[in-house]
């Protein structure tokens, strides 16, 4: 009986606290909206309006996408993302950050083709990658097709960049958004069996 017990009090913790803390996480974000725009409101309309304020932030989201999908914005959205790369402290953030949202962005889906296994850091040890180009390289042997692979060595935030044959990596089959969580979750989310194709 405790042993019964114990188990299904430790399922039950694990599947209601990530629903808890995203619930959570999600709360915590639209009060911070609403809280930031609560005053303005308050004093143009005479009375707080809950609701507002987070509604004000979708239509700044919206705005903002509007001016990322017009040539002149694109170049304004450029120049600041060079200067946000020389604040000395955001720096070292916010490049992390940028690639992991954009790394779920239909507008950038492109920038990983594809999630692929090659052996790294040395032969016989396999690691997750994410093919980013194809590269020609000639070399005095002769000319070969080459895969350029982002190999996350930090929860995606670091990693290093490597050039393989393309002989040499071995296609998973899962899609962008599994070998990310594959690595955000430490490799839990692994599948039992791969190639899954």
């Amino acid at each position: 009986m405790k042993s019964w017990l114990k188990a299904r009090l430790i399922a039950g913790f694990f599947v209601t606290v990530p629903a808890v803390a995203t619930a959570w996480i999600l709360y915590a974000f639209w009060s911070w909206i609403d809280d930031r725009f609560a005053p303005i409101y308050a004093r143009i309309l005479g009375r707080p309006v809950p609701g507002l304020g987070f509604l004000t932030a979708v239509v700044l989201m919206l705005l903002m996408g509007i001016v990322a999908r017009n040539v002149a914005g694109r170049r304004v959205l450029a120049f600041g993302d060079r200067w946000l790369h020389r604040v000395p402290v955001f720096r070292l953030l916010y490049p992390s950050v940028k690639m992991l949202i954009d790394s779920f962005s239909p507008e950038r889906r492109s920038s990983f083709k594809a999630v692929v296994l090659v052996q790294h850091p040395r032969e016989g040890t396999y690691a997750f990658g994410f093919v980013t180009s194809q590269v020609l390289l000639e070399a005095p042997a002769g000319k070969g097709e080459m895969v350029t692979v982002f190999v996350p060595s930090n929860n995606l935030y670091l990693g290093d960049i490597i050039v393989v044959p393309d002989h040499d990596v071995i296609h998973t089959g899962l899609s962008v958004e599994e070998g990310i969580r594959i690595i955000l979750s430490a490799g839990t989310a692994t599948p039992p069996r791969l190639p899954r194709i």
